[in-house]
């Protein structure tokens, strides 16, 4: 018998970079990446480097006739729909590559890689003039803050540099230019949008070394989504949020720093009935144990997060949570991502400082219960919701992410269990928090046969 094949027809995504051996970056980094986002990519090579996580110690740019070949052969085959454009090696490469697109009917994202990471310029002054040509013809530019100052000559510093320099390269062109933040110092990092107006995106910057490809994975992200259709804010706005959470979870791979998780999003979704599958289990657990002695008053929630979570909808919990009955305990409703605001707000904090913890249940809290804790022996820790911050509460909205940032906070033994002693109205509370669902539902049980 011979089955039927079923053809899928995915967004045809062209990148033109250099090939990096490391795999983090460049032609690598960007196939990868625009693959995950459901497009399909094709390439043109323009040079080859030997690099790893560590360095790159050599570097070859391939003919500009070889360079046209490739791009010609795709072109000429498939309905490409999106191209970024990386490394370009030389200015004779970027006339010509300037030349190839000037007649391309999809959106052109221009990552112009001009600056090492040392802060070296890779370009005379004829290859940054080339590059000023490309520019304009492009539908996106993305240059860091170095790029950015090599393009305008304005140096970035603050926000407003930032917007000047988006709107002078909208002026050489660019329907659009978004100047990335990563380069400019502050806890935050803000990225700026520029059109014929002005969009800032901000995030939390992550204190970590292993960047390596975030310039190519973030321009990739950004031309899938164009390629699938999305408008210009939305595809930016998608991309950058990808970014964030590759960088959040890098790649420690190689003897250096790595390099961001370029699958980062797919592996995370793929996970989610692996993670609501965790959750009823435990559930199922305290319902054959009759876990009564445990349920506070407002009731109990198990949540279960992703392995890349970042957000409460990225954790799954019993939908109005578990009650106790005359007879056992029982849940409410089924499983579902979303259903629980004050435990999984308490994890994903928690998940700030020990991100391999992925689980978690609140208990009621008593003279009972802390004695039955003390005696196991646990780690235990604890927060007081009055000495919270005015600032934070206000930006924030919720105690609980702020709480489980100061449990979390000690160099110490990862707490088993933080207390919630409540406040004037509220009732005091014990989180158990695991990296995997049979430990939380272990110690969940070794408390309940505590109170015996």
């Amino acid at each position: 018998m011979t089955r039927t094949p079923a053809p899928v027809a995915p967004p045809v995504c062209l990148t033109i970079a250099g090939s990096d051996s490391g795999g983090g970056a460049g032609i690598q980094a960007d196939i990868k990446t625009m693959e995950a986002h459901g497009a399909f990519a094709t390439s043109v090579v323009t040079s080859v480097t030997s690099q790893n996580t560590q360095g790159v110690t050599g570097a070859f740019t391939l003919p500009v006739a070889e360079i046209e070949s490739q791009y010609d052969a795709v072109v000429s085959d498939f309905d490409v729909r999106a191209v970024k454009t990386g490394m370009l090696a030389s200015a004779d490469v970027v006339a010509a590559i300037t030349e190839r697109v000037a007649d391309l009917d999809a959106p052109l994202v221009v990552d112009p890689v001009m600056v090492a990471t040392s802060g070296d310029r890779l370009f005379e002054r004829e290859g940054e003039a080339a590059y000023e040509e490309l520019i304009a013809k492009a539908t996106l530019v993305t240059p860091n803050a170095d790029e950015a100052t090599v393009l305008t000559g304005i140096e970035i510093e603050t926000t407003e540099d930032a917007i000047a320099a988006g709107e002078q390269l909208v002026e050489m062109g660019a329907d659009a230019a978004l100047v990335k933040g990563g380069h400019v110092s502050g806890k935050k990092v803000v990225d700026v949008l520029v059109t014929d107006e002005v969009a800032r995106f901000t995030h939390q910057r992550v204190e970590t070394d292993a960047t390596h490809g975030s310039g190519c994975t973030l321009s990739s992200a950004i031309a899938a989504r164009l390629a699938h259709g999305d408008a210009l804010t939305d595809a930016v706005g998608a991309g950058i949020s990808f970014m964030t959470r590759a960088v959040r979870y890098p790649l420690d791979v190689g003897k250096g720093p790595g390099a961001v998780h370029h699958l980062v999003g797919l592996r995370n979704k793929a996970a989610r009935d692996e993670t609501a599958e965790a959750v009823e289990g435990i559930v199922q657990q305290f319902v054959e144990a009759d876990a009564r002695a445990l349920v506070p008053e407002i009731g109990m929630n198990v949540v279960g997060a992703t392995p890349y979570a970042e957000a409460v909808s990225e954790t799954a919990a019993v939908e109005g949570r578990i009650t106790r009955t005359l007879s056992g305990v029982k849940p409410n409703r089924g499983v579902r991502f979303g259903a629980s605001s004050h435990v999984a707000r308490f994890l994903l904090g928690a998940r700030e400082a020990v991100p391999q913890l992925r689980f978690a249940v609140n208990c009621r809290f008593d003279d009972d219960v802390e004695a039955a804790l003390n005696e196991l022996g646990w780690s235990l820790a604890e927060f007081d919701r009055g000495e919270e911050p005015d600032d934070v509460k206000a930006e924030e909205g919720n105690t609980m992410g702020w709480g489980a940032r100061r449990a979390f906070s000690g160099d110490g033994e990862t707490p088993v269990a933080v207390i919630d002693r409540g406040e004037i109205g509220k009732e005091p509370i014990v989180k158990l928090v695991a990296k995997d669902a049979d430990t939380l539902a272990a110690r969940a049980l070794d408390l309940l046969a505590a109170l015996d």
